[in-house]
């Protein structure tokens, strides 16, 4: 499955593209492919970024062809968009790539490395449990937008949270000190049975619910917990009705 988020190291903006699930073919990959492509879409027009959309996926096809490799996902920074994939051997790829790319004008360069223990893909790649959090925020924020919502109408949101112990949950909630939450309800799961529910008053755009649950991830983590989502309800059209 495919997850699309953004990261920012060293003060430069990475876009990612990441197959969650890729790992499961560890053992039969050992190899990292990589092919960096250099297309800046801020200077191409519509029907260019298509074109490009479909070499990326043309190529994803040509490398898996037989199963040689496996696409892992897409980093998108300063104009280049770096393609990995783990390979099966090192035979042929880049040749391979080359067949395919020389005549599409882009400028591209392709390499291949021993990655037995995916290194790149585990630290370079894949999410943090913050991450992860931000990706399941964006999906909750394009269904708010599919209905119609105006996202910056403030609203209640409720934000879950979990914790392995009783102790762990008392302490969380005696020093919740993040201005404007507040104690709604004990919740449970199969996994975790002490949590909690909090309700704040915000706007769910992207920025807003971005600072705001970075702020009470910290806070959660002090107490070794975990952070499960937010969820709110439609009020464009309660306005409307109004």
């Amino acid at each position: 499955m495919r997850e699309i988020f953004k990261r920012v190291v060293d003060d430069t903006l990475y876009s990612i593209e990441l197959d969650v699930d890729a790992s499961e073919n560890k053992d039969e990959y050992p190899w990292l492919f990589s092919v960096f492509v250099k297309y800046d879409s801020a200077d191409n027009a519509k029907d260019g970024y298509e074109e490009f959309l479909e070499t990326k996926e043309s190529l994803i096809i040509a490398v898996e062809y037989e199963d040689k490799a496996k696409y892992l996902g897409t980093r998108v920074v300063d104009g280049w968009s770096e393609f990995y994939f783990c390979a099966s051997s090192a035979k042929d790829l880049n040749s391979m790539v080359t067949a395919m790319l020389k005549d599409t004008g882009y400028v591209y360069e392709s390499n291949i490395i021993k990655d037995k223990k995916w290194n790149f893909y585990e630290t370079q790649l894949f999410p943090t449990e913050l991450e992860f959090v931000h990706i399941q925020s964006a999906k909750i924020i394009f269904l708010l937008e599919e209905e119609g919502e105006d996202l910056s109408i403030p609203r209640d949101v409720e934000h879950y949270v979990s914790f392995l112990t009783p102790t762990q949950k008392n302490r969380f909630l005696n020093t919740l000190d993040i201005k404007g939450f507040s104690f709604k309800d004990d919740i449970s799961s199969e996994e975790f049975e002490h949590g909690v529910a909090l309700v704040k008053n915000h706007a769910v755009t992207e920025e807003v619910v971005k600072n705001i649950v970075d702020e009470l991830f910290a806070k959660i983590k002090e107490d070794q917990g975990y952070y499960e989502g937010w969820s709110t309800t439609l009020v464009s059209q309660e306005s409307e009705e109004e």
